[in-house]
């Protein structure tokens, strides 16, 4: 957890993802059908963002460049 923005984002995308695939497991509706691909596509997304490196605040520039 290096960010909060990027962690947070990646919390939400896996939520969304488990909510929507249990939503349609479990409601009344026998014709609907769990996305198995893009519920497993969006909670590895997830956990790209949950593990993103994208804050590091110690980066120094080189003025020779």
């Amino acid at each position: 957890m290096k960010n909060t923005k990027t962690t947070l984002a990646g919390l939400g995308a896996i939520l969304i993802a488990v909510g929507g695939a249990l939503r349609a497991a479990f409601d009344a509706d026998p014709s609907t059908n769990i996305d198995i691909a893009s519920t497993i596509a969006a909670v590895t997304a997830g956990i790209g963002l949950i593990l993103a490196k994208d804050a590091d605040k110690t980066a120094t520039i080189d003025p020779k460049a």
